[in-house]
């Protein structure tokens, strides 16, 4: 049943990097406490393989719970091998992910301390494997190096049995279903002899937001998938019974007042998931007072989450500002900046909230407005050809991308910088997505993104992958002047790489 068809899975579970550590191998992980700091990283990198030093880097990824993001920080080796990396972070203890480009598909996952000081050593050894890791504070080395395998393997575990079918099931039993399969999945961390106690716990925290963020808050989508994994008609729409806001009574069970979810980097999915959800339809807070849009969230809210006060309220609030200056990358209002002061006053959530704005205020001058186009009666065949009619004596760079794949995501946060570099030139960036994109969601993530976007029809989207035989994203599409493809490709390269591409067909 948790199997999609679709590419929403390998994008998304490229994102399920960002796990866990404990503080030592001797202490309990402490329940995290708000705090808007910023931590270092410092370390050296050593193998016989690293020839040209300037080519090997060290990247650092820091889930940031109240702002609502995943901030990437990247730091070449110097000649001895060493680097340094300074790190925002929003909790007094910060668990995040270190990448080495000797070995990029291997995740390490390290606390830092906000105001402090981890240091990290690693060795490698002739096959590009870690030989040896020395961390101070003292980490226990198994929690840092296999935390990413564990969670894997509790995505990717298979039971054996036959796709049960659920579509025509009433929404409790799914919602058992659903129990049962995470309960399931839950035992290969609690019979993991290597990690400790203590992470066991936050994965398995983070494992549960990750199961219910997939396959049960969208419940027509999980049973589309359902009636066709088990032997539907393609040619009919079965009837889905209609959720109401009820449905989301399982929230209870995740006890969402418990702080140990700020050290769960899928909380921050989980919560966009709460605050975009149609069905909940939480209000948007624009310009109200918080306390006025606290007390009409609990409403809805309270009933379903199991409380009406608490911590987790305060961390929703902060997490709509954050929406509006990620998705929208919008700056606040003078009367939001307001708001925040007179409901946090000084606190911790507010200097994170100012401290986010500043960042989007000073990309404001470099936003792009955007174009939505409309061509869905456009035929399947001639999509790509009506497109680029529309930008002559231009190249085009055709991003295929969708609002629930983070790795299309990232691609387009780091390649921000190189599209200020090719501001003004002969270049036109086109944005694709279909109906696996809320088109809600998407409304307010272009808003940050800029440029032209299409909404493609299923049709339309399934015959151009099947044409350039794409069967994933991030995908793109690169037309010189004439209109002519130049090149296509599949993940995103890097910023230099696309843009030395652009550069020689201008």
């Amino acid at each position: 049943m948790f199997k999609k068809i679709h590419l929403y899975f390998y994008c998304v579970f490229c994102l399920l990097f960002l796990l866990s550590s404990r503080p030592s191998a001797d202490k309990i992980i402490d329940i995290p406490i708000i705090k808007s700091g910023a931590a270092k990283i410092t370390g050296s990198i050593k193998s016989p393989n690293i020839t040209n030093k300037d080519s090997v880097f060290v990247e650092v990824i820091a889930p940031q719970p109240i702002s609502g993001e995943y901030v990437r920080y990247k730091a070449l080796i110097d000649q001895s091998g060493k680097f340094s990396v300074d790190v925002d972070v929003e909790t007094r203890i910060s668990l995040v992910i270190m990448k080495i480009s000797l070995d990029p598909e291997k995740s390490l996952f390290v606390e830092l301390t906000s105001g402090g000081l981890t240091n990290i050593n690693i060795t490698y050894n002739s096959d590009d494997g870690i030989k040896s890791i020395e961390t101070i504070p003292v980490m226990n080395k198994n929690d840092i190096t296999e935390s990413y395998e564990v969670f894997f393997k509790m995505i990717g575990y298979k039971s054996g049995r036959v796709p049960e079918v659920l579509y025509n099931k009433s929404t409790d039993y799914f919602l058992n279903y659903a129990r049962n399969i995470l309960s399931e999945r839950l035992t290969i961390v609690d019979n993991d002899t290597l990690l400790s106690k203590e992470l066991k716990e936050v994965l398995s925290k983070d494992f549960r937001l990750t199961l219910y963020k997939l396959h049960v808050f969208d419940y027509e989508e999980e049973m589309m998938v359902n009636y066709r994994n088990t032997g539907g008609d393609k040619n009919k729409k079965p009837d889905i019974q209609k959720i109401d806001r009820s449905y989301f009574g399982f929230l209870k069970d995740f006890k969402l007042n418990d702080l140990q979810y700020l050290q769960c980097p899928t909380f921050l999915e989980f919560q966009n998931r709460i605050l975009q959800n149609e069905v909940l339809n939480l209000p948007e807070i624009g310009e109200s007072d918080i306390s006025i849009w606290l007390a009409n969230v609990k409403v809805i809210l309270s009933d379903l989450v199991g409380f009406k006060d608490g911590p987790y309220y305060d961390i929703l609030a902060a997490n709509v500002y954050a929406k509006q200056l990620n998705e929208e990358v919008k700056p606040l209002t003078e009367k939001q900046k307001e708001n925040i002061i007179k409901y946090w006053k000084n606190g911790e959530i507010a200097k994170i909230l100012l401290r986010k704005n500043q960042k989007v205020a000073e990309l404001e001058k470099f936003k792009i407005p955007v174009v939505v186009n409309e061509i869905p009666l456009v035929a399947k065949d001639k999509v790509i050809e009506t497109i680029l009619s529309k930008y002559k004596n231009k190249v085009v760079l055709i991003d295929f991308w969708a609002t629930w794949c983070v790795p299309c995501l990232n691609a387009m946060e780091q390649f921000k910088s190189a599209k200020k570099d090719l501001l003004n030139q002969d270049v036109v960036f086109v944005y694709l997505t279909n109906g696996s994109s809320p088109k809600k969601l998407w409304k307010e993530k272009i808003k940050g993104i800029g440029d032209e976007h299409y909404y493609l029809t299923d049709d339309q989207w399934e015959y151009i992958m099947d044409y350039f035989e794409f069967d994933a994203i991030p995908s793109y599409l690169l037309y010189d002047k004439k209109g002519v493809l130049a090149n296509k490709f599949t993940a995103f390269p890097g910023n230099e790489k696309v843009k030395g591409m652009i550069k020689y067909l201008l």
